[in-house]
């Protein structure tokens, strides 16, 4: 278990790094690298006291010493060359083994401030190395600030999700593990783990004998297209005592060296995204597909063992989609090795993604004689379910385990499933799935009676509403008219975005739906399902979207507008589209679907609580959107240009090191400063021209429309050749100062008549250095950015507001559908 002061200590390192290095994956890396050279010293110093000899720093590289690197004397910017040189050399140091020449492979330094460097290496000089486990533990705790890998689809799994998953597989001391997406080796260890408590005596003595520990480890293995993640898995399997952990960088779906190596367990979270069209697989997948996740699925699915078993996180893409490849894939899942499907709520992989998502149990010789699939459905998880995910709250985990291991524990013993008495699932015959031809694996599919689980009476939303019928032609219509289409409904949000046209009818090409105020519009299309907004006003919008308007006294359109963007009613229309090209639902089966209906007295009450927590969100949204610093500029301060108080700090280069940072304009959120992601020029697959910088630069975007995009950063990198690193002179001006002012109203106002008349509305070096910036003492300049940061932290609590009474208005209609516990 992590002790407080090994956490204490990773912390500390993390907020040392964070101001030269914001992004968490590089901070996570850096440590790594530090910690691991740290450790290949105390091995030569132990060594040593054996009576032995070093070999890590032995020869040439005795010089790159630990206690070299933090003699007394040596000067910040040695420090940081001698540092800097050791670890780019290490991969070629013929001391040290395979393992750590693999982990500093492509290692650098990604910043060049001595002062930083030094705080660094004295937290990471207090690690010590006497108790490999508790090591470990620290490791899973830096590696658990990974976030999101978006563009490839990856985000960490949580970890009481992999120990569900290994649970649920409960692997052997001699079966082979695979993760052919491993990331950072999360499902290994936790594979690892328990293969290790299961093998203890009654007085919790380990049983595995040194040749039973010498097989786990030469069967477990993993892959990885990302170099980065490899070097974490890397150390995360040598910290738990592996000492030739068999990772590999690999493309799963692409390469074809490793086709031939099969497994008894395989687990694995995939990238659900793929590129841009498509991934281009080889020829020996059985299911001709380009989508990641069907790839992945049937590459695990065809590397199984006779007997071999698979727990697979996927998408809700492969429980319904309706294009060819998915129910092939589906069709030979059910037919050759797929006993459960467990669905997990929506806001498991929050913050990063609030993709819905089940696990996929594989087992092929149980597959063999059953005749049914188990769905099984996790509400909760024990944690919040909003962008936070606080841990706390109802768990559905054990119950459902217990479920899980007791159904297959039936189908294992040849006996009934009946007399379980499972309360979280439902079981369904294979033909049952095989009879629409589909096989779609959506337990909400085949549940029946949908109104058990609420108090209120559920009818069918025809029952309720109807499709209103009213239709126009342009040459009907008297004056402008309001026109809405897809595009202006936002998705999720149940309100309008985008230009609102009031169009002439002559400019009205074809057939249109007429709407009035309290109309509920819904985009039937996909990938525009839950678009849904309650309308306030007259007018007409595209035939893709339906008119929905409530019989008498039966529904309150403003309480189902809500209820209609909930994912469960989502869950519904997506198990009833139809189209591949264009995937979409018709009224016919849209109206089909059951919904609560509370009387009209209750669905007014819970109207009156639901606008009362989005009054809440509107005012602190509000402040969100209509909060700007303000510096108030007095008369008696100097008004200088620009230009008189930075540089443009870097060269424009094509020669660009992909590990390196990159920064475009969509790296910043506007008006903010706020850096939203940080990326390797790998990752952005940048080919130049760019700027090149080193240390401390303000970015500021060039080109419009991302004008008033800026932020700070500090370490080596590249930006987009749109944008100019800014270098202040800091005797002068504060960069923090100069940042806010480049942000607000007055300097923006100064620059707009130059983008505005060009034909390429960008602002040149000229025109951005030539306008002027008041510029106060630096004592006053730092007064001003003490109060505008203290002004941001109480804005910024008011997007928590918004998470809890989002939240709030959630655990409402949940009540509607009876699943009060599933929210809050």
């Amino acid at each position: 278990m992590l002790d407080s002061t090994t956490k204490r200590r990773i912390d500390t390192a993390r907020d040392i790094l964070v101001g030269k290095v914001p992004d968490p994956k590089s901070q996570v890396e850096q440590i790594t690298i530090a910690l691991i050279y740290k450790f290949m010293d105390d091995m030569d110093a132990e060594s040593e006291e054996m009576g032995g000899q070093r070999t890590f720093f032995a020869g040439d590289y005795e010089r790159y010493g630990w206690p070299k690197l933090m003699r007394s004397g040596l000067g910040g910017f040695e420090t940081l060359n001698l540092y800097s040189e050791a670890i780019q050399k290490m991969p070629e140091n013929p001391g040290i083994p395979p393992l750590f020449r693999d982990i500093f492979k492509n290692a650098y330094l990604p910043y060049r401030d001595p002062e930083t460097l030094k705080s660094f290496l004295k937290i990471i000089d207090e690690f010590t190395y006497d108790h490999s486990e508790k090591l470990g533990d620290a490791f899973e705790y830096l590696l658990s600030v990974l976030g999101s890998q978006g563009d490839a689809g990856q985000f960490r799994t949580p970890r009481h999700i992999i120990d569900f998953m290994v649970a649920i597989l409960a692997p052997k001391k001699n079966e082979s593990v695979l993760d052919p997406a491993c990331g950072t080796a999360g499902f290994l260890i936790s594979a690892y783990k328990h293969i290790v408590n299961a093998n203890k005596d009654a007085n919790g003595h380990s049983t595995l004998t040194p040749d039973d520990l010498g097989r786990l480890a030469k069967n477990f293995m993993g892959y990885d297209i990302s170099p980065d993640m490899v070097r974490l898995s890397l150390v995360n399997l040598y910290l738990h005592g592996f000492t030739d952990p068999h990772i590999f960088e690999y493309d799963t779906l692409t390469s074809e060296e490793r086709w031939n190596e099969t497994a008894d367990v395989i687990l694995a979270n995939p990238p659900f995204m793929s590129p841009k069209g498509g991934i281009k697989p080889h020829q020996k997948f059985s299911i001709q597909a380009k989508r990641s996740e069907v790839l992945f699925v049937d590459y695990m699915a065809e590397h199984l063992n006779a007997n071999g078993r698979a727990a697979i996180i996927v998408p809700e893409g492969v429980i319904f989609q309706s294009q060819t490849a998915y129910v092939q894939l589906r069709r030979m899942l059910v037919e050759n090795s797929l006993v459960a499907i467990v669905s997990l709520p929506a806001g498991m992989f929050n913050p990063y993604s609030g993709v819905k998502t089940s696990i996929l149990i594989l087992d092929k010789a149980l597959a063999k004689q059953a005749a049914a699939i188990g769905f099984f459905k996790i509400k909760n998880d024990g944690f919040s379910l909003g962008a936070q995910r606080r841990e706390g709250g109802k768990d559905d985990l054990p119950q459902v385990k217990a479920e899980i291991e007791a159904y297959l524990g039936a189908l294992r013993a040849r006996q009934t499933v009946d007399e379980l008495g499972l309360r979280n699932a439902i079981v369904v015959s294979k033909d049952k799935l095989a009879a629409s031809g589909d096989y779609n694996l959506s337990g909400e599919h085949y549940r029946e009676g949908q109104a058990a689980l609420s108090s209120w009476h559920f009818v069918t939303v025809g029952d309720a509403f109807k499709k209103s019928e009213l239709t126009v032609l342009p040459e009907t219509l008297k004056g402008p008219v309001v026109y809405l289409g897809l595009e202006n409904i936002a998705q999720h949000a149940g309100n309008l975005e985008g230009d609102i046209i009031s169009a002439d009818p002559a400019e009205i090409k074809s057939l249109k739906n007429v709407f009035k105020p309290y109309d509920i519009l819904y985009g039937k299309l996909r990938p525009n399902l839950n678009k849904v907004w309650l309308s306030d006003r007259h007018g007409i919008c595209s035939t893709d979207i339906f008119v929905i308007e409530p019989k008498a006294d039966m529904a309150l359109p403003d309480l189902y507008a809500y209820l209609f963007r909930t994912s469960r009613f989502n869950d519904f229309v997506m198990q009833q589209l139809k189209g591949a090209q264009l995937p979409r639902i018709g009224w016919g089966s849209f109206e089909a679907i059951q919904i609560p209906l509370p009387p009209l007295d209750v669905q007014k009450e819970i109207v009156a609580e639901i606008e009362g927590y989005q009054k809440v969100i509107n005012g602190a949204r509000a402040v969100l959107d209509n909060y700007r610093p303000h510096i108030p500029v007095r008369a008696e301060w100097p008004m200088v240009e620009l230009g008189d108080i930075c540089a443009i700090g870097g060269s424009i280069t094509t020669d660009v090191d992909l590990s390196r940072p990159y920064y475009g304009a969509d790296s910043i959120e506007s008006n903010t400063g706020k850096l939203l992601k940080t990326e390797s020029a790998m990752a952005q697959r940048v080919n130049g021209p760019v700027y090149e910088f080193s240390g401390e630069r303000l970015l500021y975007s060039k080109i419009r429309p991302y004008l008033n995009k800026l932020t700070v950063v500090d370490e080596i990198g590249y930006c987009s050749s749109d944008m100019y690193p800014l270098i202040p002179d800091k005797t002068r001006v504060l960069v923090t100062y100069l940042a806010t002012h480049m942000l607000s109203d007055i300097f923006n106002d100064g620059i707009r008549g130059f983008y505005e008349r060009a034909s390429i509305p960008k602002i040149n070096r000229a025109q951005l250095f030539g306008t002027v910036v008041p510029l106060p003492p630096v004592a006053t300049q730092q007064s001003i950015v003490a109060e505008i940061e203290a002004e941001r932290a109480l804005v910024a609590a008011n997007r928590e507001l918004i998470t809890r009474f989002e939240a709030k208005i959630q655990a409402a209609l949940a009540r509607v559908w009876g699943e009060a516990e599933a929210a809050a």
